[in-house]
């Protein structure tokens, strides 16, 4: 048996003793079946999307959604048809934000979606990952690959903060850093919208207490974050805590120019899209009540 096979069947067992577990199992059955991709003859989209495989990791992650983070979301309605560049702040050590945002796509969009996360470098050092990643519809960010799936008329989802925003330190919770300008210019070469969104909730699943630079160097990763339970529980201190996820989309962006443009003028048109989501996120956590309940 596979392990795409017991982390399927797993999931399945976990879902029929929740409340509601049955039908949200078969709502995920059907939405999925509902994503138009252009399969080859082995099952395969250009990239190397399954929707088998895609399914296998949808089920514990739509868990998660559901009943651990308990996801509200808001303004999904904003992302358009075609392609569309989701761009969002970046925050909890491990990318859970990312993979609610894309749950979201499929569970709360109507048509549902299958969004394209662009994932850092980095993960293709990792055993399989890229692999995975490839399979569940991602892929690793390159520029030609991201221009590529846009073209296709793809939903791509990237964080231009990066690790930067990923592994900061709880002190620094929901202040965005640097943006990278690199899908400014993708947006601008492939005239797609960009619908920027704000999660809330992210930062209070891992607080960062401190960053092991040294470490990180040693073991080839951009950064060694050292959180409230982790590394100190081991394993179990990869748990995120269970804060409340609110997801909300802005009204889509377009911009214009050249995308070979000078870094400062392609700076002025990301800081648009920055201020726009930080503006979001102090929205957010103004109506915030409670970041458990």
């Amino acid at each position: 048996m596979s392990v795409y096979s017991l982390l399927n069947e797993g999931s399945q067992l976990a879902l029929t003793a929740l409340p509601g577990g049955r039908d949200l199992a078969r709502d995920l059955d059907e939405r999925v079946a509902r994503i138009p991709a252009a399969l080859n003859t082995y099952g395969y989209d250009p990239w190397g999307y399954n929707p088998e495989v895609f399914k296998a990791f949808l089920l514990p992650a739509a868990l998660l959604y559901r009943y651990w983070f308990r996801c509200r979301v808001q303004g999904i309605r904003n992302v358009p048809q075609g392609r569309v560049l989701l761009i969002g702040n970046h925050g909890g050590q491990v990318a859970f934000d990312g993979l609610m945002v894309s749950v979201a796509m499929v569970l709360e969009a109507e048509p549902p979606r299958l969004t394209r996360g662009m994932g850092e470098y980095w993960l293709a050092t990792l055993p399989w990952f890229n692999v995975v990643l490839d399979r569940v519809g991602s892929s690793i960010g390159t520029p030609q690959t991201c221009a590529d799936m846009l073209r296709r008329g793809e939903c791509v989802l990237a964080f231009p903060e990066g690790v930067r925003g990923m592994n900061k330190l709880y002190a620094d919770a929901y202040q965005l850093q640097e943006f990278g300008l690199g899908f400014m210019r993708l947006a601008l070469e492939t005239d797609t919208p960009i619908v920027p969104f704000a999660v809330v909730g992210s930062e209070e699943q891992a607080p960062g207490i401190a960053n092991l630079h040294g470490l990180a160097r040693m073991l080839g990763m951009p950064s060694f974050p050292v959180t409230l339970t982790w590394p100190w529980l081991g394993p179990l201190g990869m748990v995120p805590l269970p804060a409340r996820y609110y997801i909300r989309f802005g009204e889509p962006m377009r911009f214009e120019g050249a995308p070979n443009d000078e870094d400062e003028t392609i700076e002025a048109k990301v800081t648009v899209v920055k201020d726009r989501i930080q503006t979001m996120l102090r929205e957010g956590l103004a109506e915030r009540k409670s970041i458990f309940l």
